[in-house]
């Protein structure tokens, strides 16, 4: 884990991009990777994203939700001494990672991968933190493993384009398996042909269906946890013997061929190294101002600011239009009979009628505008129904996650608001103080205030802490 990390560029002559199958590259990377090799730019960003998804973990305690879950893997769990964040119980190693993993994406709050369309964090720190309490790690170990985790994931996202979501999957739960499989197997220092090993089994448990989107069904929380479940597995059994395939990615039967079909076409397999030690994709992980999903956000923003420019109230809206990317429109758009009047929460964030008329009657879109009495607050969804979601012919997507709002008010006039970069993301990227706040009023809803800055203040010294005792911190009240 001390020896300097090699540096892959985009430099490299084809022939030697080809020599070895992707997992074998990825496995050399691995095996190369440092605390120290990482600069220290990236391991504060680095501080900053996992100070972000604590916070989220804890909100998530406040709710039902993670309850139901924890009793659901509690109820086949025999012991165990791995943390959760927030809560006093303690669960086997991989209990607890997907349990955390729920607790990070439960909320639909946490950070993205714009190019990747991932959400990195939520797979890559609970992994990370459970390997590590468990193998009794340092904490420089513990960062670099969830860094590790993040190049991995968002690379695998990058590489596809967009393509596993045009499929019904969830490329949070599919990059996971993989990137989560490298993390275990780095922490427990695997060989380069073990690290190969573990992505190749990986390749038999990487399935994340989007068909919760239909009914706001949960299945989406357990996504990222679940990933790191299948990485821990797939590296032990690596460690073990277990033979997987060589070319999990590339092979005629491979993740992007398997899972892409006709669009295999179109998958960058050069993504997937390049830059690897050089460029820090850590970097261009955005931190979400809102709790919904991402492809909304500009257009919540822009609703804002229309509403607060012209101090416009619902009734003075006599329709409005949403401009959101076309490759979006699927996901947050349609049908739009469910988008309308969504029938929970999971529903509500994936709402652009909901979000943005949520945003003109509320002056604001936070989780309380997920609680039941917005759900059924009759003036948001009465000026739901009057929005129509279109094609933004500006759009800056798969860049960014780009979007506007035209509002057309009873008495003729015609207002307009477009974000070409969605909040968080790019040159708009949320400061580490803005993190740090958002992080409070998060960790708030569960834990007081000093506790919660004592918990801040572990996660920005976690490279001075053992994985054990920054592990500790981070659990109970």
């Amino acid at each position: 884990m001390s020896t300097p990390l090699r540096k892959i560029s985009e430099e490299q002559p084809a022939r030697a991009a080809s020599a070895a199958p992707i997992s074998s590259r990825l496995a050399d990377f691995a095996t190369e990777f440092s605390y120290e090799a990482i600069p220290a730019k990236v391991r504060e960003r680095a501080k900053y994203l996992i100070l972000d998804a604590v916070g989220i973990a804890l909100a998530s305690t406040h709710y039902d939700f993670a309850h139901r879950v924890l009793s659901g893997i509690g109820a086949m769990s025999d012991g165990g001494d791995c943390s959760l964040i927030g809560m006093a119980q303690r669960l086997p190693l991989r209990d607890a990672v997907l349990m955390n993993g729920v607790l990070v994406h439960g909320l639909d709050y946490d950070d993205t991968h714009i190019d990747a369309i991932v959400h990195p964090t939520a797979s890559a720190l609970p992994c990370a933190l459970g390997v590590a309490e468990r193998v009794g790690a340092s904490g420089r170990d513990l960062l670099a493993a969830y860094v590790l985790g993040v190049e991995v994931a968002t690379r695998l996202g990058i590489a596809a384009k967009g393509g596993f979501h045009h499929f019904g999957f969830h490329p949070t739960g599919i990059a996971g398996h993989f990137s989560c499989a490298l993390q275990a197997g780095w922490l427990q220092d695997l060989s380069a042909r073990q690290l190969m090993m573990a992505q190749g089994i990986a390749g038999s448990t990487a399935a994340a269906s989007q068909e919760f989107i239909e009914e706001g069904a949960w299945n989406k929380r357990m996504h990222p946890g679940w990933a790191g479940v299948a990485g821990i597995t797939a590296a032990s059994l690596a460690k073990g013997g277990f033979v997987g395939p060589s070319r999990t990615y590339e092979g005629r039967f491979g993740l992007f061929k398997s899972h892409l079909h006709e669009k295999e076409a179109e998958v960058d397999y050069g993504k997937i190294t390049a830059g690897l030690g050089a460029t820090w994709e850590i970097a261009a992980t955005a931190v979400k101002p809102f709790p919904i999903c991402h492809l909304i956000h500009a257009c919540a923003d822009s609703a804002l600011e229309l509403k607060r420019k012209h101090g416009l109230m619902a009734g003075d809206i006599e329709r409005i239009c949403a401009l959101l990317p076309q490759e979006t429109l699927h996901l947050v758009a349609e049908p739009e009979a469910n988008k309308l009047k969504p029938t929970n929460s999971y529903d509500a964030k994936f709402s652009a009628q909901f979000v943005v008329a949520a945003c003109f009657v509320r002056g604001r879109f936070g989780l309380a505008e997920l609680e039941s009495d917005a759900l059924a607050d009759p003036e948001i969804l009465a000026l739901a129904r009057k929005v129509k979601c279109e094609v933004d012919p500006q759009a800056t997507f798969p860049k960014y996650f780009s979007g506007g709002v035209v509002a057309i008010t009873r008495d003729g006039r015609d207002l307009k608001h477009h974000e070409p970069i969605n909040r968080g993301a790019g040159e708009r990227a949320l400061t580490g103080d803005e993190i740090a706040a958002k992080f409070a009023e998060n960790a708030e809803l569960a834990v007081s205030r000093s506790r919660a800055e004592q918990i801040r203040d572990a996660i920005l010294d976690v490279d001075r802490l053992g994985a054990r005792e920054f592990a500790r911190a981070l659990c109970g009240r």
